[in-house]
């Protein structure tokens, strides 16, 4: 049995998803070509929790949260290069390592405040926050999905950032993820898909380990591929970092997406996807692959959309699992129940 369909549809629920999930989790926030120079600086949320993430003028990375230690206003918004960030309410100025420059009037010692920390780590160009000081190390929760994805054929320094796409869906956050964990749609939803990965039981594997689920397609025997699948990468991986982050690579030449899924309130979810690929890729190959890509997307979107409208309707009050072909979607709504059970 899946947990009740309530929990899709209750912004309380969402509420401690928030505190005691997203707050506590690691998630993919950006890549370092965001960060080239001292003082650029971007902007993210982790669950509620705004953050903006810095290079500053030590050259040191950093994540803080986006919030004035005086009485709470957003301090930074979207992304850009300044030697400052300067809170728009009061005219609090804090460098870029966090640390309050100036206060107008303070009665108070500036050095003695700074804006919070955020453990920041990286996976090669890929960047991680957690709001969780004490959190275990980035390494651990990405556990072998960077040997995985090495020994498939990918260098992932050599590779370049091609573009992002950010969208949204209209379906709670965990429908959109459980869709992502489970390929016993793709026979049905998926056709092009399927003509190109052999996703049949026998051949489509499924892996959990810990904080991730991992699913490894190979190209079917005479498929049919709307875009040239030769190349050294000669099978599709997609992993999930629990809760939010996937990363995926298709068949053909060096390729990776990676990007989160984000509660956008109790029925929407904002989806990001950072694309690379090798440097001397060819555009064209690239257009190919993106649309076939997009064609998955759309195909997902209007299926997790109309499961939102389903389970919204209050019909029935939860669902069925398959042991096997959903096992990875057993996982995550184990790891779910057991982060919020945590005190």
């Amino acid at each position: 049995m899946t947990y009740p369909w309530s929990w899709y549809v209750d912004a309380e629920v969402l509420r401690a998803e928030e505190e005691r999930i997203f707050t506590r989790s690691w998630h993919y926030v950006g890549h370092t070509g965001e960060l080239g120079r001292s003082g650029d600086h971007f902007t993210r949320t982790l669950g509620r929790t705004p953050i903006v993430v810095t290079r500053a003028e030590d050259d040191e990375l950093r994540a803080l949260v986006n919030v004035c230690r005086h009485r709470g206003c957003i301090v930074a918004e979207g992304s850009g290069n300044r030697s400052t960030l300067q809170c728009p309410y009061h005219a609090w100025t804090y460098a870029l390592d966090g640390t309050l420059r100036a206060a107008p009037r303070a009665d108070f010692d500036v050095s003695e405040v700074a804006l919070l920390p955020v453990r920041l780590e990286r996976w090669g160009p890929f960047l991680f926050a957690n709001a969780d000081v004490d959190a275990a190390p980035l390494a651990e929760a990405l556990g072998t999905v960077p040997d995985e994805i090495a020994d498939c054929g990918i260098e992932i320094h050599a590779l370049r950032f091609h573009h992002r796409a950010e969208w949204t869906v209209g379906s709670n956050w965990k429908i959109a993820c459980e869709n992502f964990l489970e390929c016993y749609h793709c026979p049905v939803a998926h056709k092009t898909f399927s003509a190109l990965v052999d996703v049949s039981p026998e051949a489509y594997r499924l892996e959990s380990r810990g904080l991730v689920s991992s699913q490894y397609g190979p190209l079917r025997d005479n498929g049919r591929a709307a875009y040239d699948a030769t190349g050294d990468v000669r099978r599709s991986q997609f992993h999930f970092l629990f809760p939010s982050t996937a990363v995926n690579v298709f068949p053909g030449r060096p390729n990776l997406s990676i990007g989160t899924f984000d509660p956008d309130g109790a029925d929407r979810t904002r989806r990001v996807l950072d694309y690379f690929f090798a440097p001397d890729t060819d555009e064209e190959w690239i257009k190919e692959l993106l649309a076939f890509d997009d064609e998955v997307g759309r195909e997902d979107t209007l299926l997790v959309e109309r499961v939102q409208r389903g389970v919204a309707s209050g019909a029935v009050t939860r669902g069925l699992l398959l042991t096997d072909a959903e096992q990875l979607v057993a996982h995550f709504q184990t790891l779910l129940r057991e982060a919020l059970a945590r005190d």
